[in-house]
């Protein structure tokens, strides 16, 4: 009955939005840039995003939470929800983990019961239901109507400060509640207070602990109408005299005069102090809601002007310019206005720079900062320098950051990987050196597997779980530090980490053409084996994934892989079967990141996303063309469940954009990008004031998906990529497409 339920409601709310956006084109209303982007989709499914305010990049990210505890909520919001629980100031985008939504407000136009705070969604006093007839997103901003206390809010934010507006429609008590209590799947209270200021201020902080350990919140609030009244909850409740609490989930209920219609409230956050949060408030919350408002949406729309496309479908912009948006919403700014910041270990780090934290990095170096290094290369030099500040205080380069802490989640050490990337694709506004000196640090370490990686050439199945992925993840590692090593003339250490590298041969089975968990003594396979069976993250020798998905997880030596199979033809023989295997999934504890199914390619989670571009090295690059185009076609939509998987910060939309461009990097760090199968006539990227990179396909459509020839500032392109430096020295690069395979174009290079 509940599935029932659940299927109806999701039903009901995709006609809802897609009734909407038909009627906006129906009456002909000319779109912006910024209007075609749906903050929407992706909060459907599995796409774990959130509708709320934020913008580029922003420190805060006010948002709607549903408060149901869940892994579709992870973001604090779900499309097939109908309650609203309050608005927090921090959310984490696509992730497959749930944390933040710390500090939450909550209008109100009644008393509360304070001793139901910090509860469970069913018993807390002051959740509503609310329609998604009465909500609206847009880039930087969102409105909805509570339907219980009869309460319009608004959200904008700028970089430091997020802006709620609350319009009182009827009769009652003009409130708002501040829960600290409230806590969204991992996250957990541990201490917090709140203290009145003035009658216009309240400032507070809130420690917890969750996915990251070591969460620590203060923040500053100011309003524009005066609070009256106060009261509050600690461990026990407080009276109305009181003009602070402190406790493990402390909260209150502050009252406005009984006439007020409208207020303001400016939210201010910090890792470092209160003192802070109210500098941040003071130099960044002057301004009023309505002018944050249009400045963060001239943000966003400089920004997704950046690259423009022309197709005359409206629905293929949306999709684009949503992923562009989801695609700079992380990782985000975690330093204060005063360059401050807080370290997991306690120790505030000061610094000039943009300091980024809620870092992805086994998904974002895929597609994401190969996109950054083409459009916005600085901001990729900031996450590197980001890196080796975390680096300056640990010791090893970080694996996933969120709120200063290392969760140590994913496999492989990928800050390497894009540290490499931005290495050898010439950028140098950090200490490449000392950039060096920490990579080789980081892969020489002794910890996740790596003293077992270092004995053996390999992790052994008996010695951890995961050890395939594990193993593969960190041979693409030590290509990466290699390559650096040779660029800065270590040679040894190239000739070191280019052999280990080599990891991955030790797990091919040339019978099955899978890459299989090795025994210690390098004699035998993992048995039982079935390519098919998925047990999520223990007692399995994949992560998040079966050995259909991890086989193919060599970026780095595709030939070498295809060596390993024999000829060309069988490899991409295996590729095509990856893609028309049917797509039963078999094991005890079949991994959710599963998703987005195509056969059994995976296209919901990230080791999946360079397989079909792998055709190009196989000789069969209208293979690529063909399945780049199902993947464009059938993974992506303009509805709320238009993300197969979990958006991950940012990657599940980067692939979308490089692939719709028609290029896609395999390899981030060689500075190669694979020639795919372009969607739009024409798509300008912005490198400078006066330099562009042009891509032309004006005969490309539905049917002809197929390169019948390329063009590079007007000469024949034979090879199946292009390279970095072909994109930033601006051009070019001109398709002409085809409804039938060219099996001629570019298979001769792609055969060498």
């Amino acid at each position: 009955m509940k599935m029932k339920n659940y299927l109806l409601s999701a039903f009901v709310t995709i006609a809802i939005i897609s009734s909407c956006t038909e009627k906006k084109e129906a009456l002909g209303q000319s779109k912006s840039i910024v209007d075609y982007v749906d903050p929407f989709i992706g909060t459907g499914g599995h796409g774990h995003t959130y509708p709320g305010a934020t913008s580029p990049f922003g420190r805060v990210q006010p948002s709607p939470d549903n408060g149901t505890t869940g892994w579709d909520w992870c973001s604090g919001y779900h499309i097939t929800d109908s309650i609203i629980s309050g608005f927090a100031q921090l959310h984490l985008s696509g992730t497959g983990i749930g944390d933040l939504a710390d500090v939450l407000l909550m209008p109100t136009n009644s008393e509360m019961d304070l001793g139901l705070f910090g509860k469970k969604r069913d018993s807390l006093p002051y959740t509503s239901y609310f329609s998604h007839k009465d909500e609206e997103a847009s880039p930087g901003y969102y409105k909805v109507l509570l339907k219980d206390p009869d309460i319009e809010v608004e959200l904008t934010a700028n970089d430091y400060v997020a802006y709620h507006t609350y319009t009182y429609k009827s009769a009652g008590e003009p409130s708002f509640v501040i829960d600290l209590g409230y806590a969204v799947n991992w996250d957990k209270p541990l201490e917090s207070s709140i203290k009145m200021e003035d009658s216009r201020h309240i400032v507070g902080s809130r420690f917890s602990t969750g996915w990251a350990k070591n969460q620590k919140v203060f923040f500053a609030i100011e309003t524009s109408s005066p609070i009256i009244q106060q009261r509050f909850i600690g461990d026990t409740p407080i009276g109305i005299a009181a003009t602070e609490v402190n406790g493990v989930k402390a909260g209150g209920q502050f009252f406005f005069k009984d006439n007020t219609e409208s207020v303001e409230v400016k939210i201010a956050v910090s890792s470092v102090s209160i003192e802070n949060a109210k500098e941040n408030l003071r130099l960044q919350g002057s301004s009023s809601f309505v002018d944050v408002r249009e400045k963060t949406r001239g943000d966003w729309s400089g920004l997704l002007s950046n690259i423009k496309v022309e197709t005359p479908t409206d629905s293929l912009k949306t999709i684009f310019y949503t992923a562009l948006y989801h695609a700079q919403v992380a990782p985000t700014i975690f330093n204060d206005l005063n360059g401050e910041f807080r370290m997991q270990n306690d120790s505030i780090a000061k610094t000039g720079f943009k300091m980024y934290s809620s870092l992805s990095l086994w998904d974002i170096y895929r597609a994401e900062t190969p996109l950054l290094s083409i459009m916005d290369p600085n901001r990729l030099d900031d996450m590197v320098k980001s890196m080796l500040a975390y680096y300056d205080e640990s010791g090893v380069l970080p694996v996933w950051v969120l709120s200063g802490n290392e969760t140590g989640t994913m496999p492989g050490y990928h800050s390497v990987s894009i540290i490499a990337e931005a290495i050898m694709k010439g950028h140098s506004a950090f200490d490449v050196q000392k950039a060096y000196g920490a990579m080789k640090e980081t892969m020489m370490g002794d910890v996740r597997g790596l003293k077992e990686y270092k004995k053996y050439g390999y992790i052994p199945f008996e010695v951890m779980d995961q050890s395939v992925s594990i193993s593969l993840e960190y041979a693409y590692n030590d290509w990466c530090v290699g390559q650096v090593a040779k660029k800065l003339g270590y040679e040894e250490d190239f000739k070191y980490f280019d052999e280990r590298s080599k990891a991955y041969q030790n797990f091919f089975d040339i019978s099955s053409g899978f890459l299989r968990g090795k025994s210690k003594d390098g004699k035998n396979f993992h048995e039982p084996f079935d390519p098919k069976s998925s047990n999520h993250i223990e007692d399995t020798d994949y992560t998040e994934g079966n050995a259909w998905q991890h086989s193919w997880y060599v970026l780095h030596d595709v030939d070498g892989l295809i060596n390993l199979h024999g000829r060309k033809e069988s490899f991409a023989l295996m590729v095509e079967q990856l893609f028309t295997e049917d797509s039963d999934l078999s094991g005890h504890n079949v991994s959710p990141d599963i998703s987005g199914l195509i056969g059994q390619y995976a296209h919901g989670n990230e080791p999946s996303h360079h397989i079909a571009y792998m055709l190009n090295k196989a000789g069969a690059p209208w293979r690529t063309q063909y399945w780049a185009r199902k993947i464009m076609d059938t993974q992506y939509s303009t509805q709320p469940d238009g993300l197969s998987g979990n958006e991950d910060c940012g990657q599940m939309s980067a692939w979308y954009i490089m692939s719709a461009m028609g290029i896609y990097p395999i390899n981030p760090a060689s500075g190669e990008y694979e020639i795919g199968s372009p969607i739009f006539e024409k798509t300008t990227i912005k490198l400078s004031q006066d330099k562009t990179f042009v891509i032309l396909a004006p005969n490309t459509s539905k049917e002809n998906i197929y390169v019948q020839s390329v063009k590079l500032n007007g000469e024949p392109l034979d090879k199946t990529f292009i390279t970095h430096n072909d994109i930033i020295s601006g051009g070019t690069l001109e398709f002409e497409m085809g409804p039938e395979p060219n099996k001629h174009w570019g298979v001769q290079t792609a055969t060498k």
